[in-house]
């Protein structure tokens, strides 16, 4: 289930804080996202809330698992369409 964006400004702001934060790490992690400094963080944290509210980005809740990330909107249209496939 996808979390409108709305809804996410209606969250406590640390929790969405936390939510980018776990975003930008897993970047960190796979390479996408180079730059661990504090300006560098904010300003990344910045290009993230913009994507969420452009819709490029999205907060996904999944059942399964009981979890919440920020997806990338066309990785979750990709993943959509190869299950229905």
């Amino acid at each position: 289930m996808l979390v409108p964006y709305d809804a996410l400004l209606q969250l406590p702001a640390t929790t969405l804080d936390n939510l980018i934060r776990e975003y930008l790490l897993s970047q960190v992690e796979d390479g996408s996202f180079g730059e661990l400094d504090a300006k560098a963080v904010q300003a990344a944290s910045a290009r993230c809330r913009l994507a969420l509210k452009s819709g490029e980005l999205v907060v996904e809740y999944r059942e399964e698992d009981d979890s919440v990330a920020i997806r990338q909107r066309q990785q979750i249209i990709q993943q959509s369409a190869f299950y229905e496939d």
